[in-house]
């Protein structure tokens, strides 16, 4: 094994020329990428609609192809996905990737094509392991197996000789993944792949204990799942007891600031590194380079152009967005690709700021919507504001203001929505809206539906009626009152929700 790691190690070192390539010229690869996304796009249905053959400059191509969201681009989906093709991108495309839904929507399929998968998903997670090895030369990581925890995926016929598949983008990768990854990684891809949760984090489990287990990748909230289980089934204090080669942790997917403490409490030493990556079912951004940052290297070359609209413009009659070129540290930024997989000025959701221009990092500051993604629920102001309208006509309740935050696992603790909620008209039953509304939640947002399986991750809302007054009150102790002023409905992290509990406490 000592071979393999050796040279699996240089193979993935050597991949650090090139990143060095864009780092030090981002701005010609940036360009040159533009024109090789609308140069092979330009016979589809979307380039032949904007003319992408006249387009010869980036000014052009941003006054010509108009901002889009997922709503926009969905009509072209829907069509991908009853078989119809070259319509966002030449070639065919056969995979979905799952994700939360929009406004209108419990689930958004995004397309995922090959050159997406190789060149920029696949791209990633090499890049990822080769920056590792780069700043931990002495590595022994590939002496043993990687814990990959994976989605879940379907084939979804058409007709007798069409059919595509959707799922966690995760799954897809694994499915697509060479053969020789499954001997480098446990458990068996027929168990990562498991669609049924509470068995597969048992089987999980049980699959991993008896290997060298040196790496770990997913998201935070289902791999402490997965090493809580671990730990009730060998009743072992820490993982090190267990896998004492364990090195890198790599996450994604939701912050880790919330998670960090009770993963270094897992895995005890300094010589474990917690390693951040930004991918998403639309792409795969960013990759944490410093051992002593946590911001992440903007990836520049994997298929994917890149715009920046200032958050302040976001609501702007014509919004104008910046070339990577023209931006600044410290401005908020809604960050707007166009891709290999034809998604075009597609604005994913997300909010970054740069921390660094040369070269070119960031940091996710949030979403440009009101949201909670503690767990990967990727809870949205539209799915609350349609869940709570169900639980009020059902019980008779009628709600003046209202706001929410996560409450995060802690010890055995599971995560939950902290609710604090001012009625007009309480309901008789607070049990029955409670329940109401979360059934409604998982009937309107498909990752909330996950999260709560079993109660395994998320428990059910937790909701505290406040008196008449309390927003009012909190909003003038804040000098807030009036104007455009307002109170935040979801947010990610517990500010404003300790804030109003510490008023009504005081």
């Amino acid at each position: 094994m000592a071979l393999i790691n050796s040279v699996l190690s240089w193979i993935m070192k050597k991949r650090i020329h090139q990143i060095e390539l864009f780092m030090k010229y981002p701005h010609e690869v940036q360009e040159d990428w533009f024109r090789r996304l609308i140069a092979t796009a330009r016979n589809t249905e979307f380039g032949k609609a904007y003319d992408f053959r006249s387009i010869e400059t980036q000014n052009e191509f941003r006054s010509r192809v108009p901002l889009n969201d997922y709503n926009s681009l969905k009509p072209y989906i829907e069509r991908l996905k009853q078989g119809e093709q070259n319509l966002l991108w030449p070639g065919e495309i056969k995979w979905f990737a799952k994700s939360s839904g929009t406004t209108g929507d419990k689930s958004k399929y995004i397309p995922v094509s090959e050159e997406a998968m190789e060149e920029c998903h696949f791209k990633g997670g090499k890049d990822m392991l080769s920056i590792y090895c780069n700043n931990h030369p002495g590595t022994q990581m590939f002496d043993g197996k990687s814990i990959a925890m994976g989605g879940s995926r379907q084939i979804i016929e058409i007709s007798n000789e069409s059919y595509y598949h959707e799922g966690d983008l995760s799954a897809i990768i694994m499915e697509n993944l060479p053969i020789w990854v499954e001997f480098m990684r446990t458990p068996s891809l027929s168990i990562a792949l498991m669609n049924e949760w509470e068995s597969k984090i048992e089987k999980m489990a049980m699959a991993t204990i008896p290997h060298n287990v040196t790496s770990a990748l997913g998201v935070p909230s289902w791999t402490l799942l997965l090493f809580k289980k671990v730990l009730s089934i060998t009743g072992k204090d820490n993982l090190l007891e267990i896998w004492p080669n364990f090195e890198l942790f790599m996450h994604g997917g939701v912050s880790f600031v919330p998670y960090r403490e009770q993963f270094q409490k897992l895995l005890p030493s300094s010589k474990v590194t917690f390693l951040e990556s930004y991918n998403a079912s639309e792409g795969y951004f960013g990759i944490q380079d410093r051992t002593d940052e946590n911001d992440m290297l903007l990836m520049l070359d994997y298929g994917i152009y890149y715009e920046f609209l200032p958050v302040d413009s976001l609501d702007s009659e014509n919004p104008q967005t910046v070339l990577l070129s023209e931006v600044k540290p410290d401005v908020n930024y809604a960050m707007i690709i166009s891709t290999n997989a034809g998604l075009w000025r597609y604005l994913i959701g997300d909010t970054v700021e740069f921390t660094t221009l040369n070269p070119y990092r960031i940091r996710i500051t949030g979403r440009t919507r009101n949201f909670i993604n503690a767990f990967g629920e990727e809870l949205i102001i539209d799915n609350a504001e349609k869940a709570l309208a169900i639980a009020c006509d059902r019980s008779g309740a009628v709600i003046t203001e209202y706001t929410a935050a996560p409450v995060y696992l802690e010890g055995d603790k599971k995560g939950a929505h902290e609710w604090l909620i001012e009625f007009e008209n309480p309901p008789a039953d607070l049990g029955f809206f409670i329940s109401t509304f979360d059934n409604a939640l998982k009937s309107i947002n498909s990752d909330y539906e996950a999260k709560r399986y079993h109660g395994m991750i998320l428990g059910e809302p937790v909701i505290h009626p406040v008196p008449h007054g309390t927003f009012y009150n909190w909003l003038k102790s804040k000098g807030k009152l009036g104007g455009q002023n307002k109170v935040p409905r979801l947010s990610n992290d517990r500010k404003y929700v300790d804030e109003i509990l510490a008023l009504l406490q005081g």
